[in-house]
């Protein structure tokens, strides 16, 4: 090379470099997330916290993030997925035994009879779920509850439940992960049927989920240690027992929090009452159009009294109609 060739040569490759590096600089880590408050809001907190001139710094340590599971971070409908898995649960064990659907509550499940199982307060639907969630090891529940997870198919999507999770939602805790948040799942479904699908689908490890539980033993299993779930609730993870559910597990108080209905209300207040920097989001489900429309009237994830305070209490409200271009990673319903 001419010695007159160089400063060419050089601005060239320079300039090659820089225009490489720009895409990734300017990158949106919320693709899914219109422009507008509601990202703004997510990504201005973000910036706020992480910025270690700022007077809103917050450590590494105190970034905790935890989210709701059932109608925040995937679908809800047309119930609760966990009730799905143990109907399916209640047919393919009667298949093998017709003598175990020997009650009204797990011969109305075999039938289908949804009206039977949540009647008297759901007590019926609770001795299925004792009769599908019990007297079985760990281990087994999750790989039983992992395999219905990706091979079972949604009533009205058709697709797996594993995939019928929110896009926006996981662009979201890979954001607040990147930058250098732990995010934890709090939710009122079982802790080892979420820890069956959790890591994979949301790279939430499962010492990272708290969930309701039901009662356990340790025995030895011809030979070999195992924890056994048994029947019988131990704690539910839901409403109040959110912040104590955190409080156990974590032994800190989030600094953001994300939930969808009025069982997140006292995770929300918890979250946002403590000292310095606080975030919290409500996920609207007001777009029946991709995914359901439903608030106040539903039975199931019902959002009335959380979303009037969130005005009042400054929380995100964030509508999946207004606020998200993509519902599902595969599209929308």
């Amino acid at each position: 090379m001419r010695l007159r060739d160089w400063p060419l040569c050089c601005g060239t490759w320079l300039l090659v470099m820089v225009v490489a590096a720009v895409p990734q600089a300017l990158a949106d880590p919320l693709p899914t997330w219109r422009d507008g408050a509601a990202k703004t809001a997510i990504m201005d907190f973000v910036a706020r916290v992480t910025d270690p001139e700022g007077r809103d710094f917050v450590p590494v340590a105190e970034r905790i993030a935890v989210f709701d599971n059932d109608g925040t971070l995937w679908s809800e409908q047309p119930v609760y997925f966990q009730v799905l898995f143990a109907m399916d649960r209640v047919r393919a064990m009667a298949a093998q035994d017709p003598s175990f659907a020997d009650t009204p509550a797990l011969k109305a499940a075999v039938a289908g009879d949804w009206q039977a199982l949540f009647t008297d307060h759901g007590k019926p639907m609770g001795a299925v779920l004792n009769a599908t969630h019990g007297e079985i090891t760990v281990e087994e529940f999750q790989k039983r509850a992992g395999q219905w997870l990706r091979e079972a198919d949604h009533p009205d999507t058709g697709r797996p439940y594993d995939q019928m999770v929110y896009q926006p939602m996981l662009e979201l805790l890979r954001y607040l992960r990147d930058e250098g948040f732990s995010t934890y799942i709090v939710s009122g479904g079982g802790l080892h049927f979420i820890r069956a699908y959790a890591d994979g689908t949301y790279g939430i490890p499962p010492q990272q989920v708290i969930g309701s539980t039901t009662q356990e033993r340790f025995e030895l299993v011809e030979g070999v240690p195992q924890v056994i779930k048994e029947e019988g609730v131990f704690f539910i993870n839901d409403k109040g027992g959110k912040p104590v559910g955190i409080d156990r597990h974590i032994g800190r108080r989030p600094i953001f929090a994300a939930g969808n209905s009025d069982g997140d209300l006292e995770m929300l207040q918890w979250t946002t009452a403590g000292q310095g920097p606080r975030f919290a989001m409500i996920v609207h489900h007001d777009d029946g159009a991709r995914e359901w429309a439903y608030d106040r009237d539903s039975k199931i994830g019902r959002l009335d009294k959380a979303m009037d305070l969130a005005p009042e209490e400054g929380w995100l409200l964030v509508s999946m109609k207004d606020d998200w271009t993509q519902i599902f990673p595969w599209g929308n319903r």
